[in-house]
């Protein structure tokens, strides 16, 4: 079993911190406590969310977890391609430095393994026919 934890980028962190400090300075000087307390749940929410995303390589399947949001198991037989991605779409990634993994005969999911040529080389053992477009 190998775990690989999501690349954390600053282009995903910085803004919603400048969002969440100008938010939550507005309330402090406006004496909004309700509205703290929803900000303070709501930082600690994305905090979890980020730190605990992974993915893990269990035998045959990759699992695929973001806190307690999502929980997907793929067959690793059932990967056709992996390219490199820079979508905005929301996804298990705490980074726009994602991959794209293809599997099944039309299911994708955008990651974020921090460690790509290495997570790349685990899937490729069990499943050397994933076509890997990722330009060096």
């Amino acid at each position: 079993m190998k775990r690989f934890y999501s690349k954390i980028g600053l282009e995903v962190v910085i803004p919603i911190g400048v969002i969440l400090g100008v938010t939550g300075t507005m309330m402090v000087i406006q004496k909004a406590w309700p509205g703290i307390a929803i900000l303070l749940i709501t930082l600690l929410f994305i905090v979890h969310l980020i730190t605990t995303t992974f993915y893990q390589i269990e035998g045959g399947k990759l699992r695929i977890k973001s806190g307690f949001i999502i929980n997907k198991l793929i067959a690793i037989d059932s990967i056709r391609k992996i390219q490199k991605s820079n979508s905005l779409f929301s996804s298990p990634a705490a980074s726009l430095d994602r991959l794209e993994v293809f599997y099944n005969k039309y299911d994708s999911v955008l990651i974020s393994p921090k460690y790509k040529q290495e997570f790349l080389a685990e899937l490729r053992k069990i499943n050397p026919t994933i076509e890997i477009n990722i330009p060096a």
